[in-house]
């Protein structure tokens, strides 16, 4: 006895099917990959880019679980990013000079809030990137989180 309606699973195996990935998820992906490279290469929290890079895969995998990390890790960044004035503040030291970065041979000074708001807002797009649509319908393989199966 066949149908002409689709159940509910053939619906959603072919509309997930034919998902592309995002180009913003994309972009996110090669920007938390180059982050990770290089603190790596910098010796800087390498435990942490590892892992970064383990999330990476995992939600060019498809998989749910690789989406709910990404979630996860740009909602505790946003939160963290935005706490980052407060937990610099440094009552004994109120006259605080410009941050120097050097880039090569070009040294610039830039102000310490504009480098809060940059980094904020760079959490912020991270955080609208991970929360659309069109990414939630490109990870949909669903992965039991329990390990021990």
């Amino acid at each position: 006895m066949s149908s002409s309606i689709p159940s509910d699973n053939q619906a959603d195996h072919n509309a997930t099917v034919k998902t592309k990935l995002p180009k913003r998820l994309l972009a996110l992906l090669l920007f938390l990959s180059i982050a990770s490279i290089s603190g790596i290469v910098a010796k800087q929290g390498v435990l942490f880019c590892i892992l970064t890079l383990l999330m990476v895969v995992a939600v060019l995998g498809r998989q749910k679980a690789g989406l709910y990390m990404l979630r996860g890790y740009t909602v505790v960044q946003l939160g963290l990013v935005s706490l980052l004035p407060v937990i610099l503040y440094d009552p004994d030291n109120l006259l605080v000079s410009p941050s120097t970065f050097q880039i090569g041979e070009w040294q610039g000074q830039i102000p310490d809030y504009i480098v809060f708001s940059v980094l904020i807002l760079l959490s912020i797009l991270q955080v609208w990137i991970a929360f659309t649509p069109k990414v939630k319908a490109y990870c949909y393989i669903k992965t039991n989180m329990n390990i021990m199966r």
